[in-house]
């Protein structure tokens, strides 16, 4: 019986749900890295419905906010193929906010994964996410067809702040210029 539930206590927390908290429809990760001790920053939200044009069915999608080498990540995971680097096109909107299309993202993961790396466009995200109630978010594709999720993304003001936990979310200064350099 010891060696069971030391196993239990010895689990991984991205294996197990202990250690997470609930904000609105998000789930909070709680739990230090078990290599460095540090807390890790993540949150999570799930579309329970995301279509493609090329799918025969629905299937969930994730949106993950998190902390990656000190740099902040928006991270959207689906169970189908939703574009590649040359030829798609990623595009959201916030409840009745304007929309914003083309955004600058990265494609992964057999293309199932989709990335917004750029510190400016993850800064405007998670200024429009904030206090949102539904995220749309619009993949076209010439290889992959069209993709829609919606996320319920009530709570996300503590999202946010345990996502991003280590990171910086304003923009970085300009190096100043040197004295006596001319411009």
């Amino acid at each position: 019986m010891a060696m069971v539930l030391g196993a239990c206590a010895a689990r991984d927390p991205y294996v197990s749900s202990g250690g997470t908290r609930q904000s609105g429809n998000w789930q909070i990760e709680q739990q230090a890295d078990r290599i460095t001790g540090v807390p890790t920053p993540y949150a999570m939200v799930v579309a329970p419905e995301s279509s493609n044009s090329y799918a025969e069915k629905a299937a969930p999608a994730g949106l993950h906010l998190t902390c990656f080498d000190g740099k902040p990540l928006v991270r959207f995971a689906f169970d189908f193929k939703v574009g590649s680097e040359t030829n798609s096109a990623l595009g959201y909107r916030f409840d009745d906010k304007p929309g914003h299309d083309n955004v600058n993202v990265r494609f992964l993961q057999l293309y199932k994964t989709v990335v917004i790396e750029d510190r400016a466009e993850v800064i405007r995200f998670a200024s429009e996410l904030a206090g949102s109630r539904t995220l749309v978010v619009r993949i076209r594709s010439i290889n992959a067809g069209r993709t829609v999720a919606e996320f319920p993304v009530d709570g996300a003001g503590a999202a946010i702040e345990a996502g991003f936990a280590g990171c910086s979310l304003t923009e970085p200064q300009p190096a100043e210029k040197k004295r006596g350099a001319k411009a």
